[in-house]
Formats: C-alpha cells, structure tokens, sequence
C-alpha cells in the first residue's frame, strides 16, 4: 500500500511542475518500485524454506515484473485514459492502479518472490 502512495505522490508532484504524464510514471515507477521491493522481501514475501535468496537476482525479478505492469500496461492505460479519453492527470493514475496493483501482487506471488527451493523441487 505505501508503493501506491508513493509511486502517486511523486507522479503527482512531477505532474504538478510540468513533467509530462508518462515521464513523471516512469520516474514514480523506479523509485516506488525499490520501496516495494524493500517491503516485500522483509515482509510480506518471506522466504519460508530458510535459504536466503540473491538479493540482485530478485530486485532484477522485481523490476522486469513491474516493468510489465507498471511501465508497459500501466503506461498504455495512461495514454488511453488521459490522451484518448480526456481524463483529468490526476485522476487517470488511480484507474490505472485498480489494474495494476492486483497485476504486481500476483507477479510478484508467483514468480518474483517464489521460494528458490520450491522452484528447484518442481524442476525434479
């Protein structure tokens, strides 16, 4: 939940300075992205076997499934919303999170945070 508010109020503020709407989702993207992952791998993702996970492995996992969401689809629904549909800027990111935030937890429950002892077990 605080990766939401974050990634929106920096898109906000951006926006708010006169940044264009899809540069200021992609700088809100890098950085909210790096809270979510500090907060997923501390918190809500962990690690159940005992291992330790690679900590560059996973933050790469968790930005390539990000990138998917939150900079490719997230950025689609913005242009469609904003430039096609005329929604207001700030209005438009909180649509786009009702796809994308559901999008990122499943990602990253399925492939980003999945136990590396888990994965090795189905290989067999």
């Amino acid at each position: 939940m605080s990766n939401t508010f974050i990634a929106y109020v920096i898109y906000v503020l951006l926006v708010y300075i006169g940044t264009h709407y899809i540069v200021a989702n992609i700088v809100a993207f890098l950085l909210s992205v790096l809270n979510s992952f500090f907060w997923n791998h501390k918190y809500v993702f962990k690690d159940e076997t005992g291992g330790k996970r690679n900590l560059l492995h996973t933050l790469i996992k968790t930005y390539v499934s990000y990138a998917f969401s939150g900079l490719i689809v997230g950025n689609i629904l913005l242009y469609i919303y904003i430039d096609m549909l005329f929604l207001s800027k700030y209005v438009a990111p909180i649509l786009v999170l009702l796809v994308t935030v559901p999008l990122n937890f499943f990602l990253n429950k399925l492939w980003t945070f999945k136990s590396l002892s888990y994965c090795k077990e189905e290989i067999k």
